[in-house]
């Protein structure tokens, strides 16, 4: 039996008879485990790799990663499962047909991208006054939210960074169709129009309790739909939300990284149309940079501070050495504070950019990966900090 077991046509017999059968009682188990043995031989000889050099320059960086990331010695998937765990051809289990993708989180990007209706608008500019006139003309297909399948709808109106001017509509009884054909007047200097995002927000009127958000909508560029200069109709879908949004402001900022020096620049420009946290209506603000890495601050960053103001202006760079090698490992938290000279600085706003952020965070980072050596500067919209990014004391 040995000496047939060596010869390479009998071999191949073997083999050919396992993958047609991984329980079939007519091969002996001897046979059995010969193959086997012959398998592991020829699959140790084809796992041979080389694991990628680490530099000794980054040994900052590495010191502040966790224990059980190893940097020297990264794991780009490529490396093949042991010999024991191979399956033949023939009724193989392939594991990659059985996972199941996380639903959590594009439920919830479904359901906030869910319509409730359109709302039909116009808008039209007056050189004169110096006025820009919103007219709300009707909504449709709202959704039901009074017990007997209808709603009493109506609208708010803000022209965004201004909270304090807000107009509504009247209340539209029972319907789902309301036309409510009003004009509202916001003034504002023309060269200011550029800077300034229309705000609706449509609610069921409620007399014995709060009443019911049903959605809202978000002009971003006033000058996309229309000239302003003419009276222009607009239609656009209702966005579903449970409250109103706040307008924390927008931060811009350039990323640059240099492969060849591990080094990573982010260059703080400006904000514009912060919130107000002090009672004079002003802030002081400064932007702190943390680097994170699986969830852990390693480092932190921050530039000056800019009295009595909501536009402020940096231009200030902020270095982090990072290997090329951990690039997809770490992103970056940019949080906007309010200077406080009594008590804790306060968060007016975050943002983040990394693979493993959402929307531009994640686009501006694959956009700096792809143009190394070239600043890559955008505006990104400042949002209200999630427990998860909470940092301990927030005067760090």
């Amino acid at each position: 039996m040995a000496d047939k077991l060596k010869d390479p046509n009998t071999l191949g017999f073997l083999e050919a008879a396992v993958k047609i059968s991984h329980t079939s009682p007519d091969i002996p188990a001897e046979v059995q485990m010969s193959v086997k043995e012959h398998i592991m031989r020829h699959t140790r000889l084809q796992r041979q790799t080389t694991e990628p050099a680490s530099s000794t320059r980054h040994t900052s960086f590495k010191r502040h990663l966790p224990r059980q990331m190893h940097v020297s010695s990264v794991d780009y998937g490529n490396e093949l499962p042991p010999a024991a765990e191979q399956p033949t051809s023939i009724g193989r289990i392939k594991p990659e047909l059985y996972k199941q993708k996380s639903v959590d989180g594009d439920d919830a990007k479904s359901e906030a991208a869910k319509s409730c209706g359109k709302i039909n608008f116009s808008l039209r500019y007056d050189y004169e006054s110096e006025t820009l006139i919103v007219r709300i003309l009707k909504a449709f297909d709202l959704p039901a939210k009074d017990f007997c399948g209808s709603s009493d709808p109506y609208v708010k109106i803000y022209l965004l960074p201004d909270r304090k001017c807000k107009l509504q509509t009247r209340v539209h009884r029972k319907t789902l169709n309301p036309t409510f054909d009003e004009n509202f007047h916001f003034p504002v200097p023309y060269e200011e129009l550029a800077d300034r995002k229309l705000h609706l927000s449509v609610f069921d009127f409620d007399r014995f309790s709060r009443h019911d958000m049903i959605g809202e909508v978000i002009l971003d560029n006033l000058f996309e739909a229309s000239d302003l200069s003419r009276e222009t109709s607009i239609w656009k879908d209702i966005q579903y939300a449970t409250s109103e949004s706040v307008d924390l402001g927008e931060i811009m900022f350039s990323l640059c990284y240099l492969p060849t020096a591990g080094r990573l620049t982010l260059t703080v420009i400006k904000c514009r149309n912060l919130k107000a946290m002090d009672i004079t209506g002003y802030s002081d603000p400064y932007v702190k940079v943390s680097l994170l890495c699986d969830g852990r601050r390693l480092k932190k960053k921050k530039t000056t501070i800019k009295k009595n103001t909501l536009n402020p202006v940096y231009n200030e760079a902020i270095i982090f050495d990072i290997p090329p090698e951990n690039m997809d490992q770490v992103s970056l938290l940019i949080s906007v504070m309010d200077y406080d000279r009594v008590g804790h600085n306060e968060i007016i706003g975050v943002c983040r950019v990394g693979i493993s952020a959402d929307g531009l965070g994640r686009d501006h980072w694959n956009e700096m990966l792809a143009y190394p050596r070239k600043p890559i500067a955008h505006w990104h919209s400042l949002v209200e900090v999630k427990k998860s990014f909470k940092e301990g004391n927030p005067r760090l």
